[in-house]
């Protein structure tokens, strides 16, 4: 595995993401067939990783996606826009009054309790940014000379949406490595986005020909069985043990299908109930092995742990420390994220360097 290079000249976003923006419906300490209000967030696999990279690290970020054009893009617009992450390459999709042609995705989660695990029910049929095409963003005035990013980071939610939202992934990504502008792509499989266009099949077929563009691969262990085909040996049906020779074997199979690649980090999650996980994670670097031991952690909302343990560890890539620093990072920022709610995180990265060193949750005042 060669080693990473990052842009270190001037430019414009230290990361661009590219992916959907939806609205989160979240019915508090209820269910979501039983609520009666709902607040609200905004939350997308790979928007979650620029925004965190912006709210609770300081970096330039901006998110590539598209919006239709009524109240409810103009709500997750000003969410946007209240995490601080550039909108200028939004694109807005006239509305036809009723959403038959173009609309905006909705997203209603629960947190779950105990044995009652987090669930999610998405509205997300004919979204703007499903439609996007190939050629409809500016790739090379974005990663060129004219603007420039250090990173660029998108995933499967986004390939998943349709077929010619994987094209247009595809071409990013190519524009990217043009310039010399990294690439990381987070699996992240979801069921219900594939289950209708092919399955896990179709999953395999587009994901297996992305990666082959990808510089830091980021997943699960359901990720990589799912989207790559690549199982771990010695693990059930419930994750509820996580051998790390197996979880190392399969990071190195990945490696070798995978010669571009030069960084793979996975998440290792243990759910004892649904407040209670055990946390850690394990990434392969020019051949060597980092492993973060999990920890048991208390969660609030899980949604979007796997998102900022990407955006902990991108951070500490950008910032130039090794890499067993930034995957340490990346725990930290996860386990952090998961005790707030909302799919975004609201730590600071004082808190992500506490939390690294070992602090305590004693109140600090």
């Amino acid at each position: 595995m060669n080693p990473l290079v990052i842009p270190d000249s001037p430019r414009r976003w230290d990361c661009v993401s590219l992916g959907e923006v939806m609205l989160r419906l979240d019915p508090g300490d209820v269910r979501v067939h039983t609520a009666r209000s709902f607040q609200v967030w905004e939350g997308g696999g790979e928007y979650n990783v620029a925004r965190g990279l912006r709210r609770c690290f300081g970096l330039r970020t901006a998110i590539a996606t598209a919006l239709a054009e009524n109240p409810v893009g103009r709500l997750v617009e000003d969410l946007i826009l209240q995490g601080g992450v550039d909108t200028s390459l939004l694109q807005w999709v006239p509305y036809d009054g009723v959403g038959r042609q173009v609309r905006n995705g909705l997203n209603f989660t629960e947190r779950g309790f105990g044995l009652r695990a987090a669930a999610g029910c998405s509205d997300r049929g004919h979204t703007a940014v499903s439609q996007v095409q190939p050629g409809d963003f500016p790739w090379e005035s974005i990663f060129g000379s004219e603007q420039g990013a250090r990173w660029f980071h998108t995933g499967g939610i986004f390939a998943a949406l349709s077929a010619s939202t994987a094209d247009a992934a595809a071409e990013a990504m190519q524009s990217a490595r043009r310039h010399g502008t990294p690439v990381s792509y987070d699996l992240n499989y979801r069921d219900s986005l594939w289950k209708a266009i092919g399955g896990k099949a179709r999953a395999q077929q587009v994901n297996r020909e992305l990666v082959h563009q990808v510089d830091l691969l980021l997943g699960n262990e359901e990720d990589f069985s799912a989207m790559l085909g690549v199982h771990i040996k010695g693990v059930g049906d419930d994750f509820a043990e996580l051998p790390i020779a197996g979880y190392e074997e399969m990071l190195r199979e990945v490696a070798a299908l995978y010669p571009n690649l030069k960084l793979i980090a996975t998440t290792l999650r243990t759910a004892h109930s649904a407040g209670r996980n055990a946390w850690g994670a394990l990434a392969l670097s020019e051949d060597k092995i980092v492993h973060v031991p999990q920890r048991d952690i208390d969660i609030y909302d899980r949604v979007g742990g796997g998102d900022s343990f990407a955006s902990g560890l991108l951070y500490g890539l950008l910032a130039g420390r090794p890499v067993d620093w930034a995957v340490r990072c990346g725990v930290a920022h996860g386990a952090l994220a998961m005790t707030t709610p909302g799919d975004t995180s609201m730590a600071t990265l004082a808190e992500v360097e506490r939390a690294m060193k070992g602090g305590s949750a004693r109140i600090a005042r």
